[in-house]
């Protein structure tokens, strides 16, 4: 397994030959905070052309729209609390049968309601992203967040891309403050 630090990029199919389903685990404590409401975060995913925008509503992954048009990339059941140990949340990716006209895969993390909650990142520690070879139950690549987040509600953790015919991870770590409708701006869609 290796752990990678913000801003890194790795191949993840050359050097997994034949790695085609990949499962990626979310993962987050809450701290400081006690403002008596739950504190739910969320995973999403924006399926990115080469002009970096998300090709139409479809392409937008999140806890009412679980799955892309083609199969390719579902989330897992929403986790309202973050409670217990190991993956919050994770979206499963077979890699092969992406679509052609997706880029890349924007992977991220997004606080429900955060602003009505008085909630931020700033209260969130040990947020983790993992890849996991399907086939295997391998874990493939880690990546810890670290705690330089303080006004952020939104955050896109990672990226999947296609590079010279092979898919590569980079590690992102990309703070924003409006959470989900910020993201989906970020990606051409209109979230409001």
């Amino acid at each position: 397994m290796i752990s990678l630090a913000k801003g890194q990029k790795i191949d993840l199919t050359k050097t997994n030959p034949g790695l085609t389903k990949i499962f990626l685990g979310l993962g987050w404590d809450t701290n400081k905070y006690d403002g008596g409401k739950d504190f739910d975060l969320d995973a999403v995913a924006f399926l990115v052309n080469t002009e970096g925008k998300a090709a139409g509503d479809g392409a937008f992954i999140f806890y009412n729209n679980k799955q892309d048009p083609s199969g390719s990339v579902v989330l897992s059941g929403d986790n309202l609390t973050g409670a217990g140990e190991g993956d919050d949340e994770s979206i499963k990716i077979n890699l092969a049968t992406v679509p052609a006209e997706i880029e890349k895969i924007a992977i991220c993390i997004d606080i429900h309601d955060a602003a009505t909650r008085s909630q931020n990142f700033g209260q969130v520690s040990n947020a983790f992203v993992r890849v996991v070879n399907e086939d295997n139950g391998e874990e493939i690549i880690r990546y810890d967040l670290g705690e330089d987040y303080s006004i952020e509600t939104g955050l896109v953790v990672a990226e999947i891309y296609r590079h010279s015919g092979e898919w590569k991870f980079s590690a992102v770590g990309s703070g924003f403050q409006g959470g989900l409708a910020a993201l989906a701006s970020t990606y051409g869609l209109n979230a409001g």
